[in-house]
């Protein structure tokens, strides 16, 4: 199973781990593997290549894990920005866990 934990400061989305594989196919076949990984890859490269945040990500292809975290300040546009962009991303899983509740779960930490 694949699990995305969104971590949280208050009401401020921090960042998120994703890890596992969510087992719904084999290799190059999983479409919840794909849409996870198509997921966070475009998070990714919005916060860190179009609005030049230096978001850090940590990948470990070893555990099947992704981690990134939003820099601690940012400018009020910013921060609107990342936490519609990573708010989007919570519910867009959300519903992928609703269709495959079997293959990818979807968490909130402080």
């Amino acid at each position: 199973m694949t699990t995305v934990t969104f971590y949280t400061e208050g009401r401020r989305i921090v960042g998120f781990d994703a890890s596992g594989h969510s087992g719904f196919a084999q290799a190059g076949e999983d479409i919840v593997c794909a849409a996870v990984t198509s997921t966070v890859r475009l998070v990714e490269c919005v916060l860190n290549d179009v609005m030049g945040l230096c978001a850090s990500v940590k990948v470990s292809e070893k555990n099947a894990l992704i981690s990134l975290r939003l820099p601690g300040s940012l400018g009020q546009a910013a921060e609107h920005t990342c936490q519609t962009l990573l708010a989007g991303m919570m519910v867009y899983l959300s519903e992928l866990h609703m269709e495959y509740p079997n293959n990818i779960e979807v968490l909130e930490a402080e």
